[in-house]
């Protein structure tokens, strides 16, 4: 661990409000538990403009607090062009989000850094994470369990590469986003 700079993983859904936030705590707690968490930067954002600066949705929040982590100071953000120079790996929550951050890129090195979360859970029964916005308190808390599971895949992936010296580059697609 001898470079100073960290690996950067931004999540992305629709608004920024419900399960973008959810995976950069999960995933900012996990990393933090293992002691990696001054060689991880976890942020996230939204496609859209809807919520900007708004706080998480509070079922959010207390879906995140019910397992003991905390949202509280999450303030929605929307994902631009420079979001992919930002981030090492774009991480998006359904196809949708996929698709979308895939016709934002530039050129295949940014287009390189996009994968979906669900990639990541060998359990997991479908490629996207359901949008909990529409729905109840319960719906939350399962969404929430499904990044749960998919987060402690991507960081069983990244774990051996945090260990070693820094250097940036761009993660294939086609391998479920990472080396």
């Amino acid at each position: 661990m001898t470079s100073p700079d960290p690996f950067r993983v931004i999540f992305v859904c629709t608004g920024n409000i419900c399960r973008s936030p959810m995976a950069e705590v999960v995933f900012r707690d996990l990393a933090d538990r293992q002691g990696f968490g001054p060689r991880v930067v976890s942020r996230s954002a939204g496609t859209g403009d809807w919520h900007l600066g708004e706080r998480a949705d509070h079922r959010t929040i207390d879906s995140l607090a019910r397992r003991g982590y905390d949202g509280s100071q999450h303030r929605a953000r929307q994902f631009t062009a420079a979001s992919f120079a930002d981030n090492d790996l774009v991480v998006a929550l359904d196809r949708t989000h996929e698709r979308i951050l895939r016709e934002w890129a530039r050129d295949e090195d940014e287009e390189g850094k996009v994968t979906l979360l669900l990639a990541f859970d060998p359990n997991a029964s479908t490629h996207d994470v359901p949008d909990p916005y529409y729905a109840g308190a319960e719906m939350f808390d399962s969404v929430l369990g499904m990044i749960e599971a998919a987060t402690r895949g991507l960081f069983q992936q990244l774990e051996p590469a945090l260990r070693l010296p820094r250097t940036p580059r761009a993660f294939g697609a086609s391998s479920g986003g990472l080396p």
